[in-house]
């Protein structure tokens, strides 16, 4: 063989791979990390940045441009910094952070941008949304109407929720703030809503339970799961609620109802408080930045019910918040009371007592009222607020011992059974009807003469009584109608008599 055959014989594969190649300039502006610390990064180099632009840093690390300077730009870091070194190359990507949205979310547990944690299989999105976008105009939402049922008593009743506001829940911790919340997602089983619960800052333990609970109750099908632990970067559990909401929004312009629950936002303050002190921001009250009130505010103005114009969907926020020693007046928590359209107080007190859902109706509140009612829950519960409160006072004011005439007597005996009626076991859900024939029954006093012990076995004879004997009145309160003069007296006697059985009475001796 001679040489030149032998070079066509060894050359021949790679003259053919150059003739496949088409060689083009690719234009990039590459700068390098100057120092990186907890989250934050100091980059130099760049002569164009934009504020919020998205950068990659080595290993699929990506970042926020936040401070920009002349000579260099302050970085928030989308993850761990252990592997970044100063040096290493930085590149812009000439776009704003964007997070996947779409049906292939739904059932899945994803990271702050969007990518799975479940192990299963990658997404495949609808497409993409920018996660800070500018709140619907006054123009462009409507009044909220439609209840969102939570399947709470205390809620549905004293403190109703409509589609689209923003209730906030707060109370201090170990209350069971996220059992509330966590409730609300699985009673909507069977309303179409769909649900985001966005976990900000939480251990993974509290997290993994919570997801075991929507399994376990058929809830994963229709919610998405949004985690930012405690253990990753304060950038991605700040940006976190962001993306939740813009997966939210996809659904909304649509003309879908979603539920969507932050747990919570006190987590979420103290991470844009870490990135705002390493970022050489100055501190203003308790050490938050002077935006921290416009953080929170232009997230949850998001939340909003459409226009029929504007496709109808509606977007209902339930922020959590975490009190300190039932210092409902402290920073935090007034900005979020400020912000939202009422809130779901849990005292700590209550809680100690056993009287769960630990709801003090006296301190919640919502702005939105009775308007998202259904007309029957209205007529049954529209002075159980001011009914609830008067027992209450009386019944401080009992303690001192001083002798009570017989009507004092009876108002307490009547606010005890309507309190026991208002206790409820986690993740029990209630229908509405059932829910008002209960109501109805503890504020008619058809309780008066039992035990407070015997309330619990009274009130699920009252529901079975108005689940099977009256399909007719429990259809006509879901449509939507008015509790009219001759279905109440037929619902009181209807659940008198399911009472009267001999096992449902007991003396009440003196137990208010």
């Amino acid at each position: 063989m001679t040489f030149d055959n032998l070079h066509v014989g060894l050359f021949a594969p790679l003259e053919d791979a150059l003739t496949r190649v088409s060689p083009a300039i690719e234009r990039a502006e590459i700068a390098h990390i100057v120092s990186v610390g907890n989250g934050v990064a100091q980059v130099a180099g760049f002569t164009d940045l934009r504020a919020d632009e998205l950068l990659a840093f080595s290993g699929g690390v990506m970042g926020i441009a936040s401070n920009l300077s002349e000579d260099r730009a302050q970085v928030i870091v989308l993850g761990a910094t252990m592997s970044l070194r100063p040096g290493d190359p930085v590149r812009r990507t000439g776009q704003v952070v964007y997070v996947p949205v779409g049906s292939a979310l739904i059932g899945r547990v994803v990271d702050a941008l969007g990518r799975p944690l479940d192990g299963g299989n990658p997404i495949d999105p609808e497409g993409f949304l920018p996660i800070e976008q500018p709140a619907p105009p006054i123009m462009h939402r409507a009044p909220v109407q439609v209840p969102l049922q939570t399947g709470i008593k205390a809620v549905d009743a004293a403190i109703p929720i409509g589609r689209g506001q923003r209730e906030l829940i707060l109370g201090d911790r170990q209350t069971g703030k996220t059992a509330i919340a966590v409730d609300a997602i699985l009673n909507q089983r069977d309303t179409g809503v769909i649900s985001i619960y966005c976990a900000i800052g939480q251990r993974a333990s509290a997290v993994a339970r919570v997801i075991q609970s929507l399994r376990e109750g058929d809830a994963m099908d229709r919610t998405i799961v949004v985690v930012a632990s405690g253990e990753d970067a304060p950038g991605l559990q700040f940006v976190a609620p962001y993306a939740a909401t813009s997966m939210a929004e996809h659904f909304m312009a649509e003309g879908r109802d979603v539920l969507i629950v932050y747990d919570d936002l006190t987590r979420h303050a103290r991470a844009y408080r870490e990135l705002s002190l390493l970022l050489r921001r100055p501190p203003g009250r308790e050490a938050y930045p002077g935006d921290i009130f416009y953080i929170h505010s232009r997230l949850l103005e998001r939340a909003t019910q459409l226009r029929e114009e504007h496709g109808g969907g509606s977007l209902t926020a339930l922020p959590v918040v975490e009190t300190q020693a039932q210092n409902i007046s402290a920073y935090i928590p007034t900005n979020l009371i400020s912000i939202t359209d009422g809130q779901v107080y849990l005292s700590p007190s209550l809680f100690e007592k056993g009287h769960l859902p630990a709801i003090d109706i006296g301190t919640s509140v919502s702005r939105v009222g009775g308007k998202v009612q259904l007309p029957a829950f209205r007529a049954v519960a529209g002075n159980l607020r001011l009914m609830y409160a008067q027992f209450e006072e009386l019944e401080t004011f009992a303690r001192f011992g001083t002798q009570l005439d017989a009507e004092t007597r009876r108002k307490l005996t009547r606010g005890v059974r309507v309190r026991e009626v208002l206790k409820q076991r986690e993740h029990d859900h209630i229908e509405v009807p059932e829910q008002i024939a209960t109501l109805l029954a503890a504020t008619e006093g058809l309780f008066d003469d039992l035990a407070p012990e015997a309330v619990a076995e009274a009130e699920r004879t009252v529901r079975e009584a108005m689940r099977s004997q009256a399909p007719g009145i429990c259809a006509r309160i879901v449509e939507g109608a008015k509790l009219d003069d001759e279905d109440r007296r037929a619902l009181i006697e209807l659940m008198r008599d399911a009472l009267s059985a001999p096992d449902q009475k007991g003396a009440d001796d003196g137990h208010a």
